[in-house]
């Protein structure tokens, strides 16, 4: 039987043909560690200058990926007296606790002071994989551990120093660090397709939405010429009125900026047991929304419940005859000028809720029902793709997450 700190020095899972068990070192003892400094007052070093040098700053940091490759400020070259230089094969990482990750430099660049510097001068590790190591739910519980009963809750040299890794080989290091590479480039990839698919869905709310004067929109399916007309939300939509307690066997939803979903999954639990008190019912194909607010959305229920309770401080509604109302939201959620009419709402008072009635009054344009039915199934497919993306996007993120638990000492 192997004694528990021999077990711990191997991963939980490992690449085929690796059997030694990995060795625990003193992160100082085989890394120079340094803090990043900056230049005061930094506004009067900041320079548009050809022979400025790169300012690496938390901002310049990519969303996805380890590598800094470029920085938006560059500071003077009189000021490399008051940092720290770092260079490609370097590791950056951020004092700050609830920031944490680590950076490979790609470029050349100076640090400033919420930044630590990491060199491997002995060529003990593979830089991806050390970068993976330092981002390790493991290492976080040793900051956090070292850091305990400290009055600024911050990495520092000494703590960061203080650490003990867990590597093996560097050959085993290798493979696991490319591994991992290729994992973070799956996962950018799909959170770039995410992302332009967002973009793209703003960019044709803007164009096949008449702007502000206009009756008609800048892109039109093929086959539509007609005007759109303007109509009050009231006059194309129906309020519902039916209500429920939770002894119908309706599950209690909350409108979050998600969309609809059940309010013990998104709450923790429910706000309430009580059988007495009343809920709004949202039947399938219905429309309920939230506050009246900057983030307002509303949500239609496109699950397969056929009904669902909301509070009955969230209006529900259908659309009238000849109306899709899948259109409507879709107007909605992206109007400038309904924005603009909630702070009209609001305006001497400090509301926070849109009432159904006041909802009525909001005037958009709308074109024939075909139409309709055109722009709303374009961009019913298109949140379908951004959903399939955002899905994959997360769903790899948890892999890795699990991945870094299981493959690290």
């Amino acid at each position: 039987m192997h004694k528990v700190s021999e077990v711990k020095k191997v991963p939980e899972i490992r690449f085929e043909g690796f059997a030694e068990p990995w060795e625990q070192r003193k992160f100082s003892d085989v890394v120079q560690i340094e803090r990043g400094g900056s230049p005061r007052p930094i506004d009067d070093y900041i320079t548009d200058s050809q022979d400025g040098l790169n300012w690496v700053k938390i901002g310049d940091a990519p969303a996805q990926g380890h590598y800094i490759t470029k920085t938006a400020e560059k500071i003077k070259p009189e000021g490399l007296s008051k940092t720290r230089e770092a260079h490609p094969g370097d590791l950056i990482l951020s004092n700050s606790m609830s920031f944490g990750k680590p950076y490979i430099m790609g470029i050349d660049g100076c640090i400033h002071d919420g930044w630590l510097l990491i060199r491997d001068t002995n060529k003990t590790f593979d830089l991806t994989f050390l970068c993976h190591l330092l981002g390790t739910p493991q290492m976080l519980d040793q900051y956090r551990s070292l850091a305990a009963g400290s009055t600024v809750n911050n990495l520092n040299k000494e703590l960061v120093g203080n650490t003990v890794v867990t590597i093996p080989k560097i050959d085993e290091q290798r493979i696991l660090g490319r591994y991992l590479e290729r994992l973070d480039n799956l996962i950018t990839l799909h959170q770039r397709k995410y992302d332009k698919l967002v973009v793209l869905k703003k960019a044709m709310l803007e164009k096949m939405f008449p702007p502000k004067g206009n009756n008609v929109p800048e892109v039109r399916f093929a086959g539509f010429t007609d005007p759109w007309e303007q109509r009050k939300v009231g006059d194309i939509t129906i309020e519902s009125s039916e209500y429920a307690n939770l002894e119908a066997g309706y599950p209690l939803l909350t409108s979050s900026r998600a969309g609809l979903m059940y309010q013990n999954e998104y709450r923790g639990n429910l706000t309430t047991n009580s059988k007495e008190t009343l809920f709004s019912v949202v039947p399938i194909g219905a429309c309920t929304y939230r506050h009246m607010s900057d983030d307002d959305v509303f949500h239609l229920n496109v699950n397969a419940l056929e009904k669902g309770l909301v509070s009955r401080e969230y209006p529900v509604f259908f659309a009238s005859e000849g109306t899709r109302l899948d259109f409507i939201v879709q107007y909605i959620n992206s109007s400038v000028s309904f924005r603009a009419f909630c702070a009209e709402q609001k305006k001497g008072g400090t509301r926070t809720r849109l009432y159904y009635n006041a909802l009525c009054e909001f005037k958009m344009m709308v074109p024939s029902q075909r139409e309709q039915d055109a722009i709303a199934d374009f961009f019913l497919k298109l949140d379908n793709l951004i959903t399939l993306q955002q899905r994959k996007y997360e769903s790899l993120k948890h892999i890795k997450a699990a991945l870094l638990q299981k493959m690290f000492v």
